[in-house]
């Protein structure tokens, strides 16, 4: 074991002397948490969710970009899902799980290269505080595997105003 700077050892007058053990646990809170949250490690990733699998069983069942983005937390290049010219009736449901997302009545031409829907459907989705890229941002997945699907924004049109921009490959299509 790595010796111990002294002033862990000595105490402070009026407080107890802190053991090895706890002043290890400080320390390592004290870098860990900060060091988590500049990685951007979502809420979502500390939850449980009813679908899950092991990381070697999810990469079995998608393909490289859907792995990349569902469960690595990615995105795909703006326009080139082929969902973005998907305008017939039906769901839009989660590439890993077949969990239903989004109802077509709900999906609109944001202009951002990404399918966009300004309402999902009851229970389709969860959101989670994401820290990436230096920004504060709303992280939406998929409510049964947690799956990451894109984010949410206050910028879509009414009557709900928000602008649910998800990756295409993290979504199948389902016509009624």
């Amino acid at each position: 074991m790595l010796p111990m700077p002294d002033f862990f050892m000595t105490g402070l007058p009026g407080r107890s002397v802190a053991s090895r053990r706890q002043a290890l646990s400080w320390l390592g809170a004290g870098v860990a948490l900060p060091a988590l949250a500049a990685c951007g490690v979502s809420d979502a990733e500390a939850k449980t969710f009813p679908v899950s699998y092991s990381d070697a069983e999810w990469r079995r069942r998608l393909t490289a970009e859907q792995y990349r983005i569902l469960r690595q937390e990615g995105t795909e290049r703006p326009w080139s899902s082929p969902l973005n010219a998907e305008h017939r009736k039906g769901v839009f449901t989660c590439a890993a799980d077949g969990n239903a997302l989004f109802s077509s009545a709900t999906k609109f031409d944001s202009g951002t290269g990404w399918p966009s829907f300004w309402k999902p459907l009851a229970g389709g989705v969860g959101t989670a505080r994401d820290v990436t890229l230096g920004m504060v941002r709303t992280e939406v997945h998929c409510a049964r595997c947690g799956g990451h699907l894109g984010h949410v924004f206050d910028d879509g049109p009414r009557p709900t105003g928000k602008r649910y921009c998800m990756n295409g490959a993290a979504m199948r299509f389902r016509p009624a």
